[in-house]
């Protein structure tokens, strides 16, 4: 109050002229504005607050004539200093009309008024002073009745001002401010800005000083309405704020739950360098603890950290009596060949394994790791994967894989393990980490591992386990050349890290590049590349064989090629199901091509003559059917029942492949919980298991493909086992295609 005073009376100090010179441009302004402590004119407020109903009514009239009975005219313009003032500046109240005066100071008013007030109404004077300033707290119960009175009063007669008020609102030279009650909201409704007209300014005050008095002691109703809403939707906000906090509290423990970060314990956050808080080098950080040495190290072997590892290691455990301790070195493998299994859809993503992470709408295009990723965006797409990472495989995996009789694992990884580049979406390094644990897990089971880059920069096959589906750019296309050099970059700080030690034993396969398609390469390219990424291993120190893809070439096609190149060793996937020429034959006829056709295949390619030499036999599955969910690729269908549409004429199936090739061919039986088997089927799928590792011990050896997956039995060794479709032990079979292979009467050739 004291501030809008202070404020709104300077203009009182200028003369006379100067004040009608602003008061003829601007209207009543001055004294819609002011603030006076006491009335305008001398006049005490405990007079004016008397005025009549009659009196409000005469001014009312008088307003609505003064404005809309004078047709508009020209009128004689007069120079400003020169012009008188109007009549309709004359106070009209028929209690009291005071005679002109000269204009005084807010001093003169004091002194003049204090002569003669009485010392009632100098107490009375002093209250309201002093109510002003505490908000009229002070004031008696009487006054305030007085002023409620008036105050309605007040509000029945503006009522009924004439609308053409609102004409006169338009005219920017009649318009009265009421000053600081405008700007807080509080004016007179029937005034426009909450000033008196023009005419009278002493009344206007007046009016405003009894509505300023009791919008204190009862606030407008809005703005009663102001504070409940703005309550309400605060409480609402926290409301909000507390659900949210408890769903993501909720959410954060569902996720941790079953991890383990109790090893944290003996460890301080302090231990953690700032540089490094947060980071993948921050074991606070990590999803799960379990058999990782959480002391904080940034120590790196070529480039990449050693983080997790402990000191110490030991090799003297073997995966089963069949087979050497790791220390001892396993000999020749042409003639004691692996039995392994592969670790496939964890470190490197692959839909059909793992369909549960690429459930979404198919407009959104995730079909792969990279879209994946992108849609997760970073922080989101870290904590999903390195969940996945630590909950798909966990030691449990590699100890029952060591009870099924098997003695090697391979473990498929992609380059973003070591390095991501440009744009790349994927989760940086995190799965480095897990890949070195897993090795620890082998180490402790007796499992010699097998080494696989899975997914090279630029894609070397397009397909969505390289981690983005679409175009070959590995050696191929205008980014080409560079793909190559960074995935020989990879391999020079992987082979400086795995040359240590402690890997001399345990990794006995060291994979350069997984099936590179070299129907859409050049042989001589990736020929090229393979010699120089051999030398370049060989000479960071991996002793480990070297291992490179047949790239489908046909394994004949490979003989005299890659020769003098020492532990260098011919990779070859063989499945029936992704050609259109074999998924059609029969059940008999498959098993009799597992014993027949793939070992003639392995006994030319393991002759130097006839093939390339050491040929080994890194996928392969039991599955007679592509009908797994997302196998041919997200959204692409499947030959069995002709609904595989590839883009491509050479390789799509738009009519059915099942053996009878007909409309009866199904998915249903193939994608069945095995408990619902028939004995026949199962037969027939035990029986087309062990003739393919009967066909692939003639070479290096096989590796399942995969161990486990979420809903294809027919590519899970943990769900066949436990089906009954696989042998009990690995090196323990019931067939040897040493007799006749049965045609299966009664199982149906179309499910």
């Amino acid at each position: 109050m004291a501030h809008d005073d202070s404020e709104t009376d300077r203009p009182r100090h200028r003369d006379s002229e100067r004040h009608h010179k602003r008061h003829r441009k601007k209207g009543s302004r001055d004294h819609g504005s002011r603030r006076p402590t006491s009335t305008s004119g001398g006049m005490p407020r405990s007079s004016s607050q008397r005025l009549s109903m009659n009196a409000l009514a005469q001014l009312n009239e008088y307003n609505s004539r003064a404005r809309t009975e004078e047709p508009p005219r020209e009128r004689e313009r007069t120079p400003k200093r020169e012009r008188p003032r109007r009549e309709s500046y004359e106070v009209i109240d028929v209690e009291y009309d005071p005679p002109r005066r000269e204009r005084r100071t807010r001093d003169d008013y004091r002194h003049s008024e204090g002569e003669y007030d009485t010392p009632r109404r100098e107490r009375r004077r002093r209250e309201e002073s002093r109510g002003d300033e505490r908000g009229y707290e002070s004031r008696d119960r009487e006054e305030r009745r007085q002023r409620r009175r008036h105050r309605n009063a007040d509000i029945e007669n503006e009522e009924d001002i004439p609308r053409e008020r609102e004409r006169r609102h338009r005219k920017k030279d009649k318009r009265v401010v009421s000053g600081a009650i405008v700007e807080e909201g509080r004016a007179i409704p029937g005034l426009r800005g909450g000033a008196a007209s023009k005419h009278s300014s002493y009344d206007s005050y007046d009016s405003i000083s009894k509505e300023k008095a009791g919008a204190e002691y009862k606030p407008p109703v809005w703005r009663k309405k102001k504070r409940w809403i703005i309550a309400g939707i605060a409480l609402v906000i926290l409301i909000i704020i507390i659900v949210v906090a408890v769903v993501v509290s909720k959410k954060n423990s569902s996720n941790d739950s079953g991890k383990d970060k109790s090893n944290l314990s003996s460890v301080s956050q302090n231990s953690i360098p700032p540089a490094a808080k947060g980071t993948y080098l921050d074991p606070f950080t990590w999803y799960d603890t379990t058999d990782f040495n959480v002391t904080y190290t940034n120590e790196t072997v070529g480039d990449l950290p050693i983080m997790g590892l402990f000191d110490d290691w030991d090799d003297s455990k073997a995966a089963n009596d069949k087979v050497p301790a790791i220390e001892k070195g396993w000999g020749d493998y042409a003639k004691t060949p692996a039995r392994g299994v592969n670790l496939g859809g964890w470190l490197s993503l692959e839909p059909f394994i793992t369909p549960s992470l690429f459930n979404y709408d198919s407009k959104l295009g995730i079909i792969d790791e990279w879209t994946l990723c992108k849609h997760l965006g970073p922080k989101t797409a870290a904590s999903t994967l390195e969940k996945h990472y630590a909950t798909f495989v966990t030691e449990q995996t590699f100890q029952e894989i060591q009870a099924a009789g098997l003695d090697h694992v391979r473990i498929p990884y992609s380059y973003w393990a070591v390095q991501t580049y440009d744009d790349d979406p994927y989760v940086f390094r995190t799965s480095w980490r897990y890949l070195l644990r897993a090795i620890e897990w082998a180490r402790k089971y007796g499992l010699r591992v097998n080494l696989d880059l899975h997914g090279l920069p630029g894609s070397q096959n397009g397909w969505n386990h390289s981690g983005r589906q679409g175009v070959v750019n590995w050696l191929n296309g205008t980014d080409g050349d560079l793909n190559s050099q960074r995935s020989l970059d990879v391999h020079d700080r992987l082979s400086k890290f795995f040359a240590q030690d402690r890997y001399k034993n345990i990794i006995t396969f060291y994979g350069l590049a997984n099936e590179p398609r070299m129907v859409s390469l050049s042989a001589d390219a990736v020929i090229s590349w393979t010699t120089e990424a051999y030398n370049l291993v060989r000479k960071n120190g991996i002793t480990a064989n070297v291992v490179f893809g047949d790239g489908f070439m046909g394994l004949p096609n490979w003989q005299g090629k890659l020769t003098g190149m020492d532990g260098l060793v011919l990779d070859v996937h063989q499945y029936v199901i992704f050609n259109n020429d074999q998924i059609v034959y029969t059940h008999q006829k498959k098993v009799q091509y597992a014993c027949d056709g793939w070992t003639q295949q392995t006994e030319q390619s393991m002759d130097t003559s006839t093939g390339f030499g050491p040929t080994m036999f890194a996928e392969w599955s039991q599955a007679d059917t592509d009908c797994a969910n997302y196998l041919t690729n997200v959204g692409w269908g499947n030959r069995w029942t002709g609904t595989y549409d590839s883009g491509n004429a050479s390789t799509q199936a738009l009519t059915p492949k099942c053996p009878t090739q007909d409309s009866s061919c199904s998915c249903d039986g193939a994608n069945a919980d095995p408990s619902t088997y028939s004995d026949a089927y199962k037969q027939f799928l035990k029986m087309f298991a062990e003739a393919q590792m009967v066909s692939f011990e003639k070479g290096w050896g096989w590796w399942y493909w995969t161990w486990d997956t979420e809903s294809a039995p027919q590519w899970s060794y943990k769900k066949g086992l436990a089906a009954g479709i696989l042998p009990a032990k690995a090196y323990d079979k019931d067939f040897n295609c040493d007799g006749d292979v049965p045609d299966f009467e009664g199982l149906s050739e179309t499910f």
